[in-house]
């Protein structure tokens, strides 16, 4: 239980990779409090562990500011602090190049994957650098750092753009004792696939990575010392080609 005594909030906990990094920092001994759109997923993920403290849900928008600041004004009154941020709500679309895709998607995309989580970080910060103590961790992509076909025009913008802002607000609070990392998934089985304009075969799900993956990489991450800071990191299937 390496873990134990923090509070984290998992943003888009309740599916994927949100949902897989809930549970692990829950095993971990973690109060974790799991955010989305919708309960009654975010719900299924507080079911899936049944040690304690237990997950709690609390239902929100990262694209809402004001949800936002509820959200994280709840957990401080409720809890006291919030010393682990990740921002794993994220979304794509089928139509992804740029001749198909209508510009109100690219709003959209941009709105979940970019301003979202830079929602979330602007209002878990002020308590952060009064403590002088914390960590967040971005999901980002593979397709927010090599852009390709499979992304999509507006998903690769905007993984570019949380790498970018993890990395910018890494540096300006490494200081004030704040962490930032980026994690760099390549293709996870999670139901984002589902969105994929040609559909996965399930011997292509078999092959690539599980959240489950991606959430022992988060609990590595947050189980070091605040001393050790990971800027970045990449975690791709081990058939998948990177260059």
């Amino acid at each position: 239980m390496q873990l134990a005594g923090k509070t984290a909030l998992v943003t888009g906990g309740g599916t994927g990779i949100g949902a897989a990094i809930a549970v692990a920092l829950a095993r971990e001994g973690c109060r974790v409090v799991v955010t989305g759109r919708r309960e009654e997923p975010l719900r299924a993920t507080a079911a899936a562990f049944e040690g304690t403290p237990p997950i709690a849900v609390r239902a929100a928008d990262v694209v809402d500011r004001d949800s936002v600041g509820r959200l994280v004004g709840w957990m401080q009154g409720e809890f006291g602090r919030i010393d682990i941020l990740v921002n794993s709500a994220g979304i794509n679309i089928p139509k992804r190049s740029m001749l198909d895709m209508p510009p109100e998607e690219w709003d959209r995309v941009l709105r979940i994957n970019a301003t979202g989580p830079y929602n979330c970080m602007h209002a878990v910060l002020p308590g952060m650098r009064e403590r002088r103590d914390g960590l967040i961790v971005n999901i980002s992509s593979v397709s927010g750092i090599r852009a390709g076909t499979v992304g999509g025009v507006a998903y690769s913008a905007s993984k570019f753009a949380l790498a970018a802002l993890g990395l910018s607000v890494g540096n300006e609070e490494s200081a004030r004792g704040i962490r930032v990392t980026n994690v760099y998934p390549g293709e996870v089985d999670t139901p984002i696939l589902e969105q994929r304009p040609t559909p996965v075969t399930p011997e292509h799900r078999a092959r690539i990575l599980q959240p489950e993956d991606v959430a022992a990489a988060v609990v590595m991450v947050a189980s070091l010392p605040p001393r050790a800071r990971v800027p970045e990191l990449m975690i791709v299937p081990a058939a998948q080609p990177f260059s």
